[in-house]
């Protein structure tokens, strides 16, 4: 009896074809996927920059395009940077910190004033100042979580009490003195290397370690489940009061600790320091949120929208422009960044595509905050 042979074994490939279409798919994909990160509406505030940085060469070729500039947006715009940082992570759990400015206010005046005024030294000033910013943040937490006070009027109440104990403590004037300009406190903003201060390493720490922490950890994914549904969050499991309560006690504690390095970088406690802070670190905030994870507030991508609108001022310095300049840029590029990029956090119906996450998907929880009320 013969065997007669089957199509099947006929049809089968060698050994040596699947490899060729299995790396033919995977090369399709990888460059599928750069070609998705390259796109505009992933990275369209980088090119956005690139752009700014080729006017501003062309137009000040003599100072801009050089090393000193670079350096000088760095130094200059790391405060800004932490300051923006510290809203992120509220905003992903669906919270709004409005107390930042104040907060920031509140320990640069209270280092300067335990250093001049009561002859302390540096590090207990400043644990002193960190503990303010603790108290306000721990304050926020049980307004806004355990009280159920919306977010937005809570933290703008408490940065209004903050106000008045800053105006308290300084009748509104600067605290100054020489032991701010002395070491070790001053290095802790003009220490550098290279041309690049402390604040620039600062920086880049809080942005790693904000970016691992919601990129690579089950509590960044629940933050971001949190923020597009704290119900379904809650159903899930989820300790939606607590990661708020804990994302407003960081940010009291961040924007503290940018007051401590801004008062050691300009040499006095200044009641009004974090006031020109609160609202580009938003605008950073959610100019970063357009980038890189569309839809999502991310650490890299607010820093992008920094040094992004920090590039297009200083520019506009070295090209010697008129002083209504700076705001006009700031406003153009803010809208035009958000315009271009589609607006993705403010078209409802954009957001409504997006499928609740669940705590479960480590790689599927892209959704943007679909509202933003306490």
């Amino acid at each position: 009896m013969t065997s007669t042979p089957t199509r099947t074994a006929e049809l089968r490939p060698s050994g040596t074809e699947v490899p060729t279409v299995s790396g033919a798919r995977t090369l399709g994909t990888l460059s599928r996927r750069a070609v998705a990160a390259l796109s505009f509406r992933t990275i369209g505030a980088v090119y956005v920059w690139l752009l700014i940085i080729v006017l501003f060469s062309v137009w000040a070729p003599d100072t801009f395009p050089t090393v000193t500039t670079v350096k000088q947006v760095l130094n200059g715009n790391a405060v800004a940077g932490l300051v923006a940082l510290s809203v992120v992570l509220p905003l992903t759990a669906r919270v709004f910190d409005l107390s930042v400015a104040y907060t920031m206010s509140l320990t640069s005046v209270l280092t300067a004033y335990f250093i001049v005024t009561k002859g302390v030294g540096p590090g207990t000033a400043i644990t002193l100042a960190m503990t303010a910013a603790l108290v306000v943040g721990l304050v926020n937490g049980v307004v806004v979580v355990v009280l159920r006070v919306d977010s937005f009027i809570a933290t703008l109440a408490t940065g209004a009490l903050i106000q008045s104990l800053i105006t308290m403590v300084t009748d509104d004037s600067s605290i100054t003195g020489v032991k701010l300009l002395a070491k070790p406190f001053a290095d802790i903003a003009q220490l550098d290397v290279g041309g690049i201060t402390l604040p620039v390493l600062f920086l880049l720490l809080a942005v790693t370690a904000i970016w691992f922490l919601l990129e690579h950890t089950a509590t960044g994914r629940r933050l971001y489940a949190t923020g597009f549904n704290a119900d379904a969050a809650r159903l899930q499991g989820v300790r939606t009061n607590r990661l708020r309560f804990l994302t407003l006690v960081t940010s009291a504690l961040l924007a503290g600790f940018a007051g401590v390095v801004f008062a050691s970088s300009v040499g006095s406690g200044s009641p009004s320091a974090g006031t020109p802070y609160l609202l580009s670190a938003y605008a950073a905030a959610f100019v970063g949120a357009t980038q890189l994870r569309a839809g999502r507030f991310n650490a890299w991508g607010t820093v992008i929208a920094v040094l992004l609108l920090g590039t297009g001022i200083t520019g506009l310095g070295l090209a010697t422009s008129a002083q209504w300049a700076a705001s006009l840029f700031t406003g153009s590029v803010l809208i035009v960044a958000l315009v271009l990029t589609g607006g993705r956090i403010t078209l409802p119906a954009v957001l409504r595509r997006h499928k609740a996450p669940t705590v479960a998907e480590t790689d599927d929880v892209s959704a943007p905050d679909k509202e933003f009320s306490g």
